[in-house]
């Protein structure tokens, strides 16, 4: 597997997977990697040790409730789905039906596409409709964002009235292929963008009070945010 992560030695990271995560990865999993890793976009999937830590953290809180944005083929989505309980429920939102086909057939035979209610569309206005809704302010036990770095920002303050105090929100990619401690000028040009909003979103993250912060070197880097209040 591709080292998706920043550690130097692709030795070490293989180590890493085939002590710590492969051995405890269930079957469904493995089998929508697999699928997953011949697709030309196979590198936007949730790497398997970053997921093994989501679904720790999905089972300290006992999440039940919980929003994805970004869900491609679905393995982060399968994940949480089989580690909530039977009577869970996951908002999945995406503007790319057909790449989260690919993986719907291992979810149904995992028998847990009950739990997920997916969205196709943009994110933001998904957030504002629950919004809408009084019973979905401070509802939600967890959210994993891996969709469009520009509007983390954005997602940030609409997911926080989602969350219930002690709810968890994690974001993926807040290292930016590793850019986000480079020089400017020596970052590509398709980078930059990213760069800029990431470097941004960080800086945002480190103030906001509200949360409590843990921001881990895994897959592409990712943010471990607790709802203080």
């Amino acid at each position: 597997m591709e080292n998706k992560g920043l550690l130097q030695s692709r030795e070490l990271y293989q180590y890493l997977l085939e002590t710590s995560v492969y051995p405890r990865e269930l079957q469904p999993l493995k089998e929508l990697r697999d699928v997953t890793a011949s697709h030309p976009w196979a590198t936007m999937a949730t790497a398997p040790d970053a997921g093994q830590l989501i679904a720790m953290l999905l089972k300290l809180i006992s999440a039940k409730k919980t929003i994805e944005i970004g869900v491609f083929t679905g393995y982060s989505l399968l994940l949480t789905a089989l580690t909530i309980p039977d009577d869970g429920r996951i908002v999945a939102i995406d503007q790319n039906r057909e790449t989260f086909e690919i993986g719907l057939p291992i979810i149904r035979k995992a028998a847990v596409e009950h739990k997920i209610d997916f969205i196709e569309s943009e994110a933001l206005p998904v957030l504002d409709k629950l919004l809408e809704e009084n019973l979905n302010h401070e509802a939600f036990d967890f959210a994993f964002v891996d969709a469009d770095k520009l509007n983390y920002l954005k997602y940030h303050e609409k997911l926080l009235k989602l969350l219930k105090l002690g709810g968890i929100v994690v974001y993926d990619n807040t290292l930016w292929g590793g850019t986000v401690a480079l020089p400017e000028e020596s970052v590509a040009g398709e980078m930059k963008a990213g760069r800029h909003f990431t470097i941004e979103f960080n800086k945002l993250l480190a103030a906001d009070t509200r949360v409590q912060i843990c921001q881990v070197p895994l897959g592409d880097g990712i943010t471990i945010c607790k709802r203080l209040h």
